[in-house]
C-alpha cells in the first residue's frame, strides 16, 4: 500500500522546492459534480500527483473537488490526463493559469476530504448548487459592467478586496465566505431585477454565490468566468481594457499576483501606500498584514515593537510568554478586529 501522505518536515520540503530548476506551473480549477466516494477519489488520485511531483492543496467533498497546484512543466501534460480521466465531469475541466508566476507557490502536496469544498453555512435543502448565474467571459465582463443597471460584487474577503478589485465593485465586509452569503441578498435588497456579477479569485464562491442570489430571488445573476485569474488573462490575450486594478490575493506562498500596477492599500502600519502582504514572523502571532519595506526593516518583519521584541527573546522564554495565551496572539488572524487592523483603519480615518 502506497504512502497517501507525506512524511518529510515541511522545512526540508520547502528547501527542495526552491533548489528546483525546472520550471514549475500555477494553476487553480474547481468543479461542483457529485462524488459518492471522496476518500476513495482522493486516495487515487493522490497516488498519481505524487509521482508526476504535483505540489498544491486540493479539497475533496460530496460536492465536488477544488485545487490549487504547482505542476513541472515537463508533467503538465500528464497532470492534465490524470485530472481529466479522474471522473466523466472532470474531462476538459477549465484550468485557471496564473497571471503573476515564478512556480514558487507550493511545495508539499495536501489532499484532503472535506464537508464541502467551500465552507457556506447553507443548510437549506431546498438549495440547489445545479442553478446557477450565467457565465461571463472577460469581453462580456466588460460589457454589463458599464450599464447602468449593473451591481458588481465582490465575494472574497476583506483583506483581499483590500489590495484589488473590480473598478465600482461593492465590497462585502466580512470575515467569512458562509457570513457573506446572507449579507450579500440583505444588501442588495431591492434590487432583485438589476444585473448582479459576483466575482471571486478562480470562480468557486461566486459560483456558489451565483446561486444562492438565484434561490433568494435575485432575477438577472452572474459570475465572472474563472474569477479574477481568468479574466485577467483572457483580457490582456484580448488587449481589452482591464478592469480590475491592483492585486489579486490568491492563498499561496505568493500571497498576491499582479494584474496592474496601480497600489490600492497602505502599510498598516505607517499608511505608506503599499500591497505587500506578509504575516508576522513572531511564532507566536503569524498575523497576516500589509507592511512596506522600511516597517519590515525597523520592526523585522514583525506586525509590532511588542512582537519584535518576543521573536528576539531566547526560545523557552518565547514559549513561556506565550503560555496560557489562547492560539498565540490571534495567530493567522485575517479578522478585521485585530487591533493592528483597527489601528490602521483609525489612521486611514484621520486622513480622510
Amino acid at each position: 500500500m502506497p504512502v497517501l501522505h507525506n512524511r518529510v518536515n515541511n522545512e526540508e520540503l520547502k528547501q527542495l522546492m526552491l533548489a528546483e530548476t525546472e520550471p514549475r506551473i500555477t494553476v487553480s480549477f474547481y468543479k461542483y459534480f457529485y462524488i459518492a466516494e471522496p476518500a476513495t477519489f482522493r486516495n487515487n488520485l493522490y497516488v498519481v500527483f505524487k509521482e508526476l511531483k504535483v505540489f498544491g492543496r486540493i479539497y475533496i467533498a460530496n460536492e465536488g473537488i477544488n485545487g490549487q497546484m504547482s505542476v513541472p512543466e515537463s508533467n503538465f501534460d500528464a497532470f492534465k490526463d490524470a485530472l481529466y480521466n479522474a471522473a466523466p465531469e472532470l474531462n476538459g475541466i477549465r484550468l485557471n493559469i496564473a497571471v503573476d508566476d515564478d512556480g514558487k507557490s507550493f511545495w508539499v502536496l495536501r489532499m484532503k476530504v472535506r464537508p464541502k469544498i467551500v465552507a457556506d453555512g447553507i443548510d437549506d435543502p431546498t438549495f440547489d448548487m445545479a442553478r446557477t448565474g450565467r457565465y461571463l467571459k472577460a469581453r462580456e465582463y466588460n460589457e454589463l459592467s458599464e450599464k447602468p443597471d449593473t451591481i458588481v460584487v465582490d465575494m472574497r474577503n476583506h483583506y483581499e478586496y483590500e489590495v484589488g478589485h473590480f473598478e465600482n465593485a461593492i465590497e462585502v465586509p466580512s470575515d467569512t465566505f458562509r457570513d457573506q452569503l446572507p449579507m450579500a441578498v440583505d444588501m442588495l435588497k431591492g434590487n432583485e431585477d438589476k444585473n448582479i456579477i459576483m466575482y471571486c479569485t478562480g470562480g468557486i464562491r461566486c459560483e456558489k454565490a451565483s446561486a444562492y442570489m438565484l434561490h433568494n430571488g435575485f432575477k438577472n445573476v452572474f459570475h465572472v468566468e474563472g474569477g479574477i485569474i481568468e479574466y485577467a488573462r483572457k483580457a490582456k490575450e484580448e488587449n481589452l481594457p482591464l478592469k480590475f486594478r491592483g492585486k489579486n490575493f490568491v492563498f499561496d506562498e505568493r500571497l498576491g499576483e499582479r494584474i496592474t500596477e496601480d497600489v490600492l492599500a497602505q502599510c498598516h502600519i505607517c499608511g505608506t501606500p503599499c500591497d505587500t502582504h506578509t504575516n508576522c514572523k513572531n511564532d507566536g502571532c503569524h498575523l497576516l498584514f500589509i507592511q512596506c519595506d522600511a516597517c519590515a526593516a525597523k520592526y523585522e518583519g514583525c506586525c509590532s515593537e511588542e512582537c519584535k521584541e518576543e521573536k528576539n527573546m531566547p526560545e523557552d522564554q518565547q514559549r513561556a510568554q506565550r503560555a496560557g495565551r489562547e492560539n498565540g496572539m490571534m495567530i493567522f488572524n485575517k479578522s478585521k478586529q485585530h487591533p493592528l487592523r483597527k489601528h490602521r483603519d483609525e489612521w486611514k480615518g484621520e486622513r480622510g
